[in-house]
């Protein structure tokens, strides 16, 4: 049994009945929804056109979602509905990031994840999903895939069928017969705050540009008005062709639902940057002992000590990170082991762990424990740095984080950010000259292949229009200051600056200056990917 939805857009008149009857039968809150219509303008008066997509979740055979899901809130039924249980929900927000389709949100009622759930609790009374009931077209058909004599399942063999981001490997079962690429494809209209026909400002009611406009004495709003196109004024094919160019070419979105925003935001940037500080301080004297070098006692002291604290600072962010911070410890409790926030927990508990150890053994003169220790406490620092990485490869809906170079990023941060932190340790603790310039050229060469790979990621063609336009942001759009004087003048440059030219007086403050380009540039990699539509 495999249960799944068609949307026939041949019959969708766009009347938002489905919308209406999902949000009564879930007693879904205002300012969300679970099913909704997206309504495509196209053209310039008199040669217009109209299409209209519903857009819900798409019960994938392969749901990113459940996968990235840390305590199983997400699972599938046998039946192959993707179903979700608040009472586990944790609120990391996670499975937004991961949904390619942009169907969960957050309830701001219950501040656990949502999402069209099927009307499950109808079908196991054997009724259809309140939305199929409601269609007053019989636009929506719902029904078992796998049953060959089923209405979905003749019309998958009859019709032509199209799904939403086929290559995200999802294996979507939300088929649209005649759906619309223009309306499918999130990037190919711009998202808006207020569109033409309604706009849902914060959550509560409609608001109508056209409205306020025809009030305050103007015209048709600007956003109707084709952008320099002439309408051709003769007859004949080529007047045919001509007005269906401009038709194709002039398209807008003019009925959406409310964008949800940035839900990973500063409290994920500044973990991923406490993070980094937790673990290089530590892997960075750690991996020179190894090599060879004499390492001063005060400096690996302080390294761990170092290291514990920012490691609590971690932990404090990504439970104040969480929607439902009394269930934080689910994660460990409770564990769905796929999730690499799962793993990422007991990395981090694992590295605490031998910190702890390693600070017992120095106070009890125990120098062979600390050794050994020492050594074991090296993959626990480097995965601390890395596992997030994976995370963000999991959250398949944001094609920039897929970046196999991910994993490369964030452990040369953790270097840049573990020796900042022991340039700035300078201030405070007496160590040797030779220390002082091992650590200086460690954060010096570390900056400067940080740079070296940044150029490459921004510089090569990327395999999707998402990630392109993501770098795009960040380089030539609304973060371009940011990234441009923030992160490559000021993060960059200037404490490479101090560091060739200023000797070892000024390492303290390259150190500190470092840690904050370490800090735009997580923000960056947190923030930008985000602006994307995914619906």
């Amino acid at each position: 049994m495999k249960y799944g939805f068609i949307i026939d857009n041949r019959k969708c008149i766009g009347c938002h009945a489905c919308t209406v009857a999902c949000k009564s039968e879930n007693d879904t809150p205002i300012g969300v929804n679970r099913t909704w219509v997206k309504y495509i303008e196209k053209g310039a008066f008199p040669n217009t056109r109209r299409h209209f997509s519903v857009m819900r979740c798409n019960h994938c055979d392969d749901a990113p979602c459940i996968e990235i899901c840390p305590v199983t809130a997400l699972y599938k039924r046998d039946d192959g509905i993707v179903d979700f249980d608040n009472r586990r929900c944790i609120g990391c927000k996670a499975c937004t990031q991961a949904c390619p389709y942009d169907a969960l949100y957050i309830d701001p009622e219950s501040h656990t994840a949502a999402k069209c759930n099927y009307c499950a609790h109808r079908v196991d009374r054997g009724l259809r999903p309140a939305c199929v009931n409601i269609c007053p077209v019989e636009a929506i058909i719902s029904g078992d895939m796998d049953d060959p004599e089923s209405e979905i399942s003749i019309l998958l063999s009859r019709e032509q069928v199209t799904v939403r981001k086929p290559e995200k490997g999802t294996k979507p079962k939300l088929f649209y017969i005649d759906g619309d690429a223009t309306s499918l494809e999130p990037t190919a209209t711009k998202q808006s705050d207020n569109y033409v026909s309604s706009a849902q400002i914060s959550g509560v009611g409609h608001f109508t540009r056209y409205a306020e406009n025809r009030k305050s004495g103007g015209g048709q709003p600007e956003s109707v008005v084709a952008e320099n196109h002439t309408i051709p004024q003769s007859g004949g094919e080529d007047f045919k062709r001509k007005a269906a160019d401009v038709v194709e070419e002039n398209k807008r979105r003019v009925y959406d639902a409310p964008s949800k925003g940035v839900v990973w935001g500063w409290e994920v940037s500044s973990y991923l940057l406490t993070k980094a500080i937790a673990s290089g301080a530590f892997l960075v004297p750690a991996i020179l002992s190894v090599a060879g070098l004499n390492i001063p006692g005060s400096v690996f002291q302080f390294a761990v000590y170092i290291s514990l604290v920012f490691l609590g600072i971690t932990g404090a962010l990504l439970v104040k990170d969480l929607d439902k911070p009394s269930r934080f410890l689910y994660v460990i409790l409770r564990p769905q082991w796929g999730s690499w926030l799962v793993r990422g927990a007991y990395i981090i508990s694992g590295y605490s762990l031998v910190l702890t150890l390693w600070i017992v053994a120095n106070v009890r003169g125990l120098s062979e424990l600390q050794e050994v220790l020492q050594i074991i406490g090296i993959p626990f620092a480097f995965m601390t740095a890395v596992y997030t990485a994976f995370l963000f490869a999991q959250a398949k809906g944001r094609d920039f984080w897929q970046s196999p170079m991910m994993p490369f990023h964030m452990l040369v941060q953790a270097v840049i950010a573990g020796s900042a932190a022991l340039c700035i340790m300078t201030l405070f603790v007496e160590i040797g000259a030779s220390w002082i310039g091992t650590v200086r050229w460690v954060l010096f060469g570390t900056i400067l292949f940080h740079v070296t790979i940044g150029i490459f990621e921004l510089t090569v063609p990327h395999s999707t229009d998402d990630a392109a336009e993501t770098v795009r942001s960040i380089v030539k759009g609304q973060f371009k200051n940011l990234f441009w004087y923030g992160l490559a003048l000021a993060g960059n440059a200037v404490p490479l600056l101090i560091l060739f030219f200023g000797g070892e007086s000024g390492i303290a403050l390259a150190g500190l200056i470092s840690l904050m380009g370490v800090y735009i540039a997580e923000h960056l990699l947190v923030k930008a990917p985000q602006m994307i539509p995914l619906s």
